[in-house]
């Protein structure tokens, strides 16, 4: 099977795919200080739960938009599975999409599978929206192209720095407001989650819609990240979720990677 690995910012994600399916995944807080033995005796303990092999892995592919934590990933791919990892963007695992942007060494990792991921799902235009430590609004052509998007602080994000900078504010599960609940609140509790809660729903509904005046056509709205379920019930502005579209983009361009030319 492939190991995909996807270092965020925030977690880091380990998954088992075989023929392009989710056989197991793990999640991990990411820290660059972590070596590759930590990861090694983590990781064997959690495969061998699940009851596969020892030699499960016969590949490794890695995504991170953390660069300290590139190097104990590369080997712990060596050293501990024995495999060469493929790293994406770089030499044989290089974009088989076209980067249109000013600046396409910057567009991060986990932006550009999503767009190979959901260009290989969907057809006609994608904005795809990532919920993540960021939260980001990635637009992808018909052609499968990058054109760019936007980055605004993710919910978690917004909620430290409003806890962080009001002393008497208290910390709040995000959660979606009850049914029967105003917007207007009575309490500090309703009122803060009013405001992060509804005012991200209203940024998802305005972004979309700006780029969807901008791009002057329809386009399909297709949701990634752990909270993209969370706000799905008080909006239609998504089309489609898929939570693991970057481990799917991994999946996707190992095998461009190490297809054997006809």
């Amino acid at each position: 099977m492939l190991l995909a690995i996807d270092a965020g910012n925030t977690n880091l994600v380990f998954a088992l795919v075989d023929g392009g399916e989710i056989k197991a995944r793990w999640r991990i807080a990411t820290d660059p200080r972590r070596t590759a033995d930590e990861y090694a005796v983590w990781l064997h303990q959690l495969i061998e739960l699940e009851g596969f092999p020892k030699d499960v892995v016969q590949a490794v592919i890695i995504c991170t938009v953390v660069p300290r934590a590139l190097h104990n990933l590369e080997v712990l791919a060596s050293k501990y599975f024995h495999r060469e990892p493929l790293v994406a963007g770089t030499g044989t695992a290089a974009w088989p999409i076209d980067l249109d942007v000013d600046e396409p060494q910057n567009v991060g990792a986990d932006r550009a599978l999503n767009a190979i991921a959901a260009h290989s799902k969907y057809p006609g235009d994608l904005i795809v929206i990532d919920f993540g430590t960021a939260t980001t609004f990635d637009l992808v052509d018909a052609a499968g192209a990058y054109k760019g998007g936007i980055i605004a602080p993710g919910i978690n994000l917004s909620l430290d720095a409003l806890v962080s900078a009001a002393a008497k504010l208290p910390r709040i599960a995000i959660e979606a407001p009850r049914d029967d609940m105003p917007v207007v609140g009575r309490t500090t509790q309703d009122q803060m989650l009013n405001g992060i809660y509804w005012g991200y729903v209203s940024m998802l509904e305005g972004l979309t819609g700006r780029m969807k005046k901008e791009l002057g056509r329809p386009a399909t709205v297709v949701a990634t990240g752990g909270l993209a379920s969370l706000f799905d019930k008080h909006t239609d502005v998504f089309d489609a979720i898929e939570p693991d579209l970057t481990i799917q983009g991994l999946s996707l361009l190992y095998d461009m990677a190490t297809r054997t030319p006809q």
